[in-house]
C-alpha cells in the first residue's frame, strides 16, 4: 500500500492556457471517477507518476495526491506543453518528503528537506508540542514552512 504524497500547483498562464490545462484536469477527474485508476494527461507516457484525487478547490489551484513521492517531472512535461511555469508544494510526511519545486524559462529548481532539517526539532513527549529554536509550536508544519523558505532563500 502506498503512502500518499500531497500536491499542490500553480500555473502561471494566460486566462485561456490556464482554462485548456483546468478543463485537461477536469476530464482527468472525470475519468479517474469511472475508473477508479489513477490518471495521466493524454500527451504523457504512462510511466506510473498517475494523478489521484484530483481537485481544483481554488479558482487556479490544482491539489492531487501521487504515490509516495511527487511527479514533478509529469508535471514539467506539462508545464512545456502548454508553455507556462508552475510552483508545487508536496508533501509525504511518513517518508520525510517536504518541498518545493519552481518551473520558469526552462529551469527546474526543486528544493526539499533533508533528515537533518527533521532532525532540527523534537517532539515534547509529554504535552505532544514541537519544540524549535526555543519555541514551542502546536504542529510541526510550520516549522517545515519555515526550514523550507530558508533554504530556498539561501540558494539550497
Amino acid at each position: 500500500m502506498a503512502n500518499w504524497c500531497s500536491n499542490v500547483v500553480w500555473f502561471e498562464a494566460d486566462e485561456t492556457t490556464m482554462q485548456k490545462i483546468k478543463e485537461m484536469f477536469l476530464q482527468m477527474t472525470e475519468k479517474e471517477t469511472e475508473t477508479d485508476c489513477g490518471q495521466l494527461p493524454p500527451f504523457i507516457a504512462d510511466d506510473g507518476d498517475w494523478f489521484f484525487n484530483i481537485r481544483w478547490e481554488a479558482e487556479d489551484v490544482l491539489y492531487y495526491d501521487t504515490k509516495w513521492s511527487p511527479n514533478t517531472e509529469i508535471v514539467r512535461q506539462i508545464a512545456d506543453y502548454y508553455k507556462v511555469r508552475f510552483t508545487q508544494d508536496y508533501e509525504e510526511l511518513g517518508c520525510l518528503v517536504f518541498g518545493r519545486a519552481t518551473y520558469t524559462n526552462g529551469v527546474l529548481t526543486d528544493t526539499c528537506l533533508d533528515s537533518e532539517d527533521f532532525e532540527a526539532y523534537e517532539t515534547d513527549n509529554e504535552t505532544g508540542y514541537y519544540l524549535f529554536e526555543g519555541e514551542t509550536y502546536e504542529s510541526d508544519y510550520e516549522i517545515h514552512e519555515t526550514l523550507l523558505e530558508r533554504k530556498i532563500a539561501n540558494g539550497i
